[in-house]
């Protein structure tokens, strides 16, 4: 059965993980992918910063350097992350259902709300999101049920859909790993997007949170059209080109300074 790119590449990872080196051969022989486009796969999981390459083959970065590791990726950016949730606070109203993400951007906003007394109903992914929230008693937090993936703070999978049939969702607050005018938003993670994808669908509105750096940067799969984003958050100006075809797309973009 051939495999798409996301789901080779979530497999390379898992293998890492596992034995912390491993050659092209090995990954062939295990997957049933020719070495050429597992060589490819790696320079590109190189440049997305997951792993770094060696001759004949790849190792792990240090949990420090991997960007799939949740707290590196919460401590990364953060000045940048803090003054997009403050800006994203700003569009939450009462009485209003809203759905966070998994992402450390979306954690840094629920930290805010979970000061704040404001009555909602939440719904996350993130089980770091949903333990930051049960303290406040003027919120209703509901975490989306399926997989719990080992060092993973998200839950993954679709088997906890049939409770968004029973929630309308105002706003969904949503990170990326990489955002671009062609694509949209795209995630490394196949099982998540899968997940965030179903959310797009049912939420009035999708606002995305990215920080500067995943502007033009793409990752291993798709989980939303820019046509299906309404707001983009971010911490600095963007290029004028990819401003100008996101407003032709009706994006509106929110500059956090």
């Amino acid at each position: 059965m051939k495999m798409f790119a996301a789901e080779r590449r979530d497999r390379i990872i898992d293998l890492l993980q596992e034995r912390k080196r491993i050659t092209v051969k090995e990954l062939s022989s295990e997957m049933g992918v020719s070495e050429a486009t597992l060589r490819a796969d790696l320079n590109k999981m190189e440049l997305d910063g997951l792993l770094t390459r060696t001759h004949g083959g790849a190792v792990l970065n240090d949990e420090k350097d991997n960007e799939t590791s949740f707290n590196v990726r919460q401590k990364k950016n953060k000045v940048e992350k803090a003054k997009i949730a403050a800006k994203a606070f700003q569009l939450i109203e009462e009485k209003q259902c809203i759905l966070l993400d998994a992402s450390s951007t979306a954690l840094e906003l629920a930290q805010l709300i979970k000061d704040t007394p404001i009555r909602l109903t939440i719904v996350t992914t993130g089980l770091q999101t949903a333990l930051e929230l049960k303290e406040n008693p003027d919120i209703t937090v509901i975490l989306v049920g399926g997989v719990v993936t080992n060092k993973s703070t998200s839950i993954e999978g679709t088997l906890g859909l049939d409770i968004l049939d029973s929630v309308n969702i105002d706003i969904m607050f949503t990170s990326a790993n990489g955002f671009t005018v062609e694509n949209g938003l795209e995630d490394f993670n196949l099982y998540e997007v899968q997940l965030k994808r179903e959310i797009v669908k049912r939420a009035s509105k999708v606002v995305a949170l990215i920080d500067s750096s995943k502007i033009g940067k793409s990752s291993s799969a798709v989980f939303a059209k820019v046509e299906q984003v309404d707001k983009l958050i971010t911490d600095e100006p963007i290029h004028d080109d990819i401003r100008s075809q996101l407003l032709v797309k009706n994006v509106e973009i929110i500059i956090a300074d």
